[in-house]
C-alpha cells in the first residue's frame, strides 16, 4: 500500500524556520524524484522545490531559492525541507510528490506526479 506521511508543518513567526519530512512507503522509493509543492486557496499547487531520484540535481522555485532547501535519505524513504527565513507569503499547503521524471519536469509540471501526499500546513504570521 503506497503511502506518504508529512509532518514538521505548524505556526511560526516571520523569520523562523520548520523543517517538512516525507516518510513513504510501498514504492521503489529510490526510483523516483521527490518534490515539494505548495498551494493556497483559490491558486493552482505550485512546485517549491525537486530532488532526483539519488538526490545528485536540485531545484528550486525562484521565491524560495538560498531559503528552502531539499534533501533525501533514501535509507529511511524520506525527504526533507529545511524552510529559513519564512515569510507570510510562504503560507501554504505542503504536499510531496513522487515521479519518474526530471526534477525540473516534476517541479514546473504537477501532472507528471505520480503519487502525492495528503499536506501539512504551513502557516507563517506574527
Amino acid at each position: 500500500q503506497l503511502q506518504f506521511v508529512e509532518s514538521g508543518g505548524g505556526l511560526v513567526q516571520p523569520g523562523g524556520s520548520l523543517r517538512l519530512s516525507c516518510a513513504a512507503s510501498g514504492f521503489s522509493f529510490d526510483d523516483y524524484a521527490i518534490g515539494w509543492f505548495r498551494q493556497v486557496p483559490g491558486k493552482e499547487r505550485e512546485g517549491v522545490s525537486c530532488i532526483s531520484s539519488r538526490g545528485f540535481h536540485t531545484y528550486y522555485e525562484d521565491s524560495v531559492k538560498g531559503r528552502f532547501t531539499v534533501s533525501r535519505d533514501n535509507a529511511k524513504n524520506t525527504v526533507y525541507l529545511q524552510t529559513n527565513s519564512l515569510k507570510p507569503e510562504d503560507t501554504a499547503v505542503y504536499y510531496c510528490a513522487a515521479g519518474m521524471t526530471t526534477v525540473q519536469a516534476l517541479c514546473v509540471s504537477p501532472h507528471t506526479v505520480d503519487y502525492w501526499g495528503q499536506g501539512t500546513q504551513v502557516t507563517v504570521s506574527s
